[in-house]
């Protein structure tokens, strides 16, 4: 007899709804664990977490600034999972558009606004593009997987920035530290209220609602939803794999790129060393938790923005942010074991 994994033939529709919310509960069920285990009181750290991140005007505006690069990160990969292509390199296509959007700031550095941004915004745009098209063409073309060419080109993306920072663009002024000068202001995005909250929130908005009216309203949509689903009766079907795979890796990386750009233009105003707290593996999460929709995947960044916000916090009463990242790892872990039980079942099968 031995134990063997079973496709079931369909899950049900709550099934799916619970998995991420279990997923979530006890993820912050074992991390009150771990936070009671290091000494400290659960309850105290994640009401400090929740009023951090949302117990003022001032936390709301905070977590949204860190929920807008998470949106378009994970809006990004989550239309490649979509057509079951697995593309692991939104933090590299993150950092390729950031630098993309600092050389053209950099280049015009008296530029005014109404140009410099979109000129920035196309740059960090194409960038993020054409990073994601390597491992595209290659799974197109030679089939050769995209989870290891997408995760590789991340370090390559990162020590390519690190490269300028150090190097020819580092400032001479700044002591010796790994960042540029700081960009003329035409190119820095505008802000609301008063607030870090920049014009970014409205790109990642537009883009869920294009991505989601691209998925039920467009032929392209369509062919991305049978792909996914079904390669095979795609294929048989007559869809072109080749032209929609090259096509949503393009889409993709953009938006990761145009992650970069938003960054660096709206909140950092320069190139630095570690640009990205890890927003491009973050939104591999938050994709999954929304079930691969568009308009939930901003709620869901927005959690977890309000839990990198959250975790600064916690660091008041001595407890270290790193419990934030912990806590994400358990709820991937959770994830995917919930889904493959949604999907397979386990039953016993014995020798013929």
């Amino acid at each position: 007899m031995s134990l063997v994994l079973e496709k079931r033939e369909s899950s049900s529709p709550l099934v799916n709804f619970l998995v991420p919310v279990l997923s979530v509960l006890f993820a912050l069920l074992l991390g009150a664990l771990i936070i009671y285990l290091s000494g400290f009181d659960p309850g105290v750290a994640y009401m400090e977490m929740l009023s951090g991140a949302f117990g003022s005007g001032y936390a709301i505006s905070e977590t949204i600034v860190k929920a807008i690069p998470l949106m378009l990160c994970a809006l990004g990969v989550g239309l490649a999972f979509k057509t079951v292509l697995w593309n692991i390199g939104a933090e590299g296509q993150l950092y390729m558009g950031a630098w993309a959007a600092g050389w053209v700031a950099l280049s015009f550095p008296q530029g005014q606004s109404w140009w410099l941004i979109p000129l920035m915004m196309i740059a960090g745009f194409l960038a993020g593009a054409l990073w994601g098209l390597v491992p595209g063409i290659l799974k197109a073309s030679l089939n050769v997987n995209e989870i290891i060419t997408s995760l590789l080109l991340n370090y390559v993306a990162i020590l390519w920035v690190d490269y300028f920072v150090y190097g020819p663009w580092k400032d001479p002024k700044g002591y010796g530290f790994p960042f540029t000068p700081f960009f003329g202001e035409g190119a820095w995005l505008p802000t609301f209220f008063g607030t870090r909250v920049h014009l970014g929130i409205v790109f990642a908005l537009f883009a869920a609602i294009i991505i989601y009216f691209l998925l039920k309203s467009t032929r392209l949509g369509y062919e991305i939803r049978v792909i996914g689903e079904n390669p095979r009766a795609a294929k048989y079907a007559g869809m072109n794999i080749f032209r929609n795979i090259i096509i949503v890796f393009i889409i993709s990386g953009g938006l990761a790129g145009l992650a970069g750009m938003a960054e660096v233009s709206g909140v950092i105003h320069r190139l630095q060393h570690a640009i990205s707290p890890g927003y491009g593996y973050t939104a591999i999460i938050i994709a999954w938790l929304s079930r691969l929709n568009p308009i939930t995947t901003v709620l869901v960044a927005i959690l977890f923005g309000g839990l990198l916000v959250g975790g600064f916090s916690v660091r008041s009463i001595g407890l270290s942010e790193s419990l934030v990242y912990v806590i994400q790892g358990i709820i991937l872990f959770l994830l995917l074991a919930g889904d493959i039980l949604t999907r397979y079942r386990l039953s016993w099968r014995g020798r013929s």
